[in-house]
Order: C-alpha cells, then sequence, then structure tokens
C-alpha cells in the first residue's frame, strides 16, 4: 500500500492537486523502500484564481513508508506546497511568557464527553487556514518577485502570542505566509522555526486583541477505540474546515515519508504516530486531531490513498518539545547514528538464519559521526539495538527515536558471520 500527503487533489469544478514534499535524515537514510500506500493530506489547492477568496493551490507527491507495529512495511506519499527547501527561522518569539504546557481539562461540566459538535464549538475558533505563496518564475526561469498562493493547508493556534503549529510540508518553500482565521481575518504569518525531520513548524500571527487557542492534551492517555475528531480545510473549500470524526485506530505507528526532488530516494522517518479511521483529506495537514474532551492529541499529517480509513496523525507528545525548542530558537534534540541503512529481504534473512523482517544493513558510515567512532563499518547488520530485536528499518528507527542525543546504547551486529556488541555514544542531528 502507498500512501501520500496531500495538500490538493483533483476535484470537480476547481481543485488541482500535485503533490510535494521535504526529505530529511535522521542519521539515517533509507536504501529502499517497501510498498503500501498512504496519503498524507498536506495543503489543498483551488485553481479559481479569479476569486479574491480562492488560493489556488500546487503541490508534489513524493512516497513515503509507513510500518505498522505489526511490522508489515506502507509505502506513503506526501503533498507539500513549493520545491525548495525550508528555511529555518531561529527564536522570534517576544516576550517572555512561557510556551502553553500540555495540560488536562475536564470532558466537560458534567464529566460525560463532548459531542462532536461541542468539540467542533470549542475548537474551531483556533483551526487556520495556512496560505503557501511562493514567488512566480519568469519566462526562463528566474523569479519575478511576484508571490503567488501555491498550497494550502491548515494549523492550530496553541498560544496567545499568535504561535501555530503546522506541518513543515505546509510552509516549506513559502516566501510569504497568509493566515485566515474562521471570522474572516487574514494575516500575515512569519516562520518562527521548521523541523523537517519530524514534518512540524511553529508560525506565528501578530493581532491586538485577544487569540482564541485550543488546550493541548496528553496524547500518552489515548487508548484504541476512542473517540476523536478531525477539523481541517479540506480541498481548501470555501466556507470554513472540514470537520469529520473517528476513533483510534492504532498507537505507535511509524511511517516513513516521501523524499523532495529527484535526488530524494526517501524522507524523514515519523514516529509515535496515532493512526486514525477519521478522515484526513487534502488540505488538513497541519490540522487539529482532537480527543472527547476537545483537547488537541494529533497534528493531522497523513492519509490512505490505496485503503479506507487508515490516516495518521503525529501525536502531540511528540511534537510539543520540538515546538518549544523552535519557539526558543534551540535545536530540536533528535539522536543521530550516521549510517545508510536498508531492511533486509527475505533471502538475505534466510542466508544469515535470521528470522524475517530482522536486522538492518549498513550501506555507508559517515566519517567523524557516532558510528565511525563507535567502529561500525559497511556491511555490517544490525540485528539488535540495546537487546531489543531490530525489525526492519522502520523497528530500528523506532528504537533510535525513542533515544536522545548522549544516550550510549549497545548496537549487537553481525559481521563476516560473527555476532559482536558495539556501544555508541548517540550524537545530536545536524539541522536541515
Amino acid at each position: 500500500m502507498s500512501s501520500t500527503r496531500l495538500r490538493t487533489l483533483p476535484i470537480i469544478f476547481a481543485l488541482v492537486c500535485a503533490f510535494l514534499l521535504t526529505a530529511c535524515s535522521l542519521g539515517i537514510t533509507s536504501s529502499k523502500s517497501t510498498p503500501v500506500s498512504i496519503s498524507t493530506p498536506t495543503t489543498a489547492a483551488t485553481t479559481q484564481a479569479t476569486t479574491a477568496a480562492t488560493t489556488a493551490a500546487t503541490q508534489s507527491t513524493a512516497v513515503v513508508t509507513t510500518a505498522p507495529t505489526t511490522g508489515a512495511a506502507i509505502n506513503a506519499t506526501t503533498t507539500t506546497a513549493g520545491a525548495s527547501a525550508t528555511t529555518t527561522t531561529a527564536n522570534a518569539s517576544a516576550g517572555s511568557t512561557p510556551a502553553t504546557s500540555l495540560i488536562s481539562a475536564p470532558v466537560s461540566a458534567s464529566g460525560q464527553p463532548l459531542s462532536v459538535a461541542q468539540i467542533n464549538q470549542k475548537a474551531r475558533p483556533a483551526v487556520v487556514q495556512v496560505t503557501n505563496n511562493q514567488k512566480a518564475q519568469g519566462k526562463f526561469g528566474a523569479s519575478n518577485g511576484v508571490a503567488i498562493p501555491t498550497g494550502v493547508g491548515t494549523g492550530f493556534i496553541f498560544d496567545k502570542r499568535g504561535y501555530i503549529l503546522t506541518n513543515n510540508h505546509v510552509v516549506e518553500g513559502a516566501s510569504s505566509l497568509t493566515v485566515a482565521t474562521t471570522d474572516n481575518k487574514t494575516f500575515d504569518a512569519k516562520i518562527i522555526g521548521t523541523y523537517p525531520q519530524g514534518d512540524l513548524a511553529v508560525i506565528q500571527i501578530t493581532e491586538n486583541g485577544d487569540l482564541p487557542t485550543v488546550t493541548l492534551g496528553d496524547s500518552g492517555k489515548l487508548q484504541v477505540g476512542d473517540p476523536v475528531v478531525a477539523i481541517g480545510n479540506a480541498l481548501a473549500l470555501q466556507g470554513g474546515p472540514t470537520v469529520t470524526s473517528g476513533v483510534v485506530s492504532a498507537l505507535g505507528r511509524v511511517a516513513q515519508e516521501p523524499g523532495s526532488g529527484s535526488n530524494s530516494a526517501s524522507g524523514p522517518f515519523l514516529v509515535d504516530l496515532i493512526q486514525t479511521d477519521a478522515a484526513i483529506n487534502p488540505g488538513n495537514s497541519g490540522g487539529p486531531l482532537l480527543n472527547a474532551a476537545g483537547q488537541v492529541v494529533g497534528i493531522n499529517t497523513l492519509g490512505s490513498t490505496q485503503a479506507q480509513g487508515i490516516n495518521f496523525s503525529i501525536s502531540i507528545n511528540s511534537a510539543k518539545p520540538v515546538a518549544d525548542a523552535l519557539i526558543a530558537g534551540q535545536p530540536v534534540p533528535r539522536p543521530f547514528v550516521g549510517v545508510t541503512t536498508g531492511s533486509l529481504n527475505p533471502q538475505q534473512d534466510a542466508q544469515l538464519k535470521l528470522p524475517a523482517n530482522t536486522g538492518v544493513g549498513i550501506a555507508s558510515v559517515q566519517p567523524g559521526t557516532a558510528a565511525d567512532k563507535a567502529g561500525l563499518k559497511t556491511d555490517d547488520i544490525i540485528i539488535k539495538f540495546d537487546g531489543q530485536t531490530v525489525q526492519g528499518e522502520e523497528g530500528f528507527v523506532g528504537l533510535l527515536l525513542s533515544h536522545k542525543p548522549g544516550d550510549t546504547v549497545t548496537f549487537t551486529i553481525l559481521r563476516n558471520g560473527q555476532q559482536q556488541d558495539l556501544k555508541v555514544t548517540l550524537g545530536q542531528a545536524p539541522k536541515q
């Protein structure tokens, strides 16, 4: 199955879709991908350039590989607005107020879950449309300096200072950003910081009055079967966000997003994903996934193209530390090994007398990295990570990202048929 992140999909009357998403490395570069289709709703695009309130979106699609906890790989595609790489703006935060913390709110005054309508009423005012504007190219490819809308996605205001959380692929390549609220106000937004490796970004708007905000929940409290609601600008339809509902289908999923550009075969791995059957359509990317209390528990990012009811959101517990670091102008802590890896195929597992879907092979080691210092070599096969069996590349990434830079871990490897343990002190991933 393959998966795409869609900002735009073709629909009758005015919508065109082209998909684009950035690829980033986390110290591991995938040398292969395994199919299953997942679509990432990024931004919805419209072609009605004559209507002032409607933005045209163009995007591009890339292939994403998602691995469910069962070990089956899923191939997915992603949409983003714009082909150029997003730049990170350091510390554009004003004021000394700390960023919003994860908090728990009562489900309702009576202790009963809110209805979908009540959840929408509670969160909707803080849900925004994010339009990615890029400079148009002239006849011979050079920019003519005119910024035009190229993609539309979603975000949500989570802090009274006007901070908005969204996906990186929603803002990637933008020369400027336009944010529209549900009460028909528009703002110029600035990028505070982007984190391509985790497909997250924080942008900011400034308003003299009081801005509505969402409440951030605790995704760690979710259970499979819990009801959830997704809100976003599906297909960039006029008239405000679209609301869909469903349940938590699974927790702790791992997905690899597609690379961007002809030279990038694969994109970043996303971990700790929430799987839901709530519809996540093109244009929903960056929008909130809400629990029964109307609290944000996820950021809608991927949607299935080849299956029904398989969609993914980045957990808010994963996103919150990233947002805090971006607002503070600090590097986002992300462990880095410095190897290019690939999963073993069934024949290789059989030759090595390993169970199916076990281990990752090292295709290359970057000089001076944690892997190089630990003595890892090309053609080594990593079969265990701190005593836990490595179940393919997705499993390896999931284990790696459960640690932080500076942690020392043990890799059990096979080298020339001999098993040995190597201590690896994880580094910090380089800035993308």
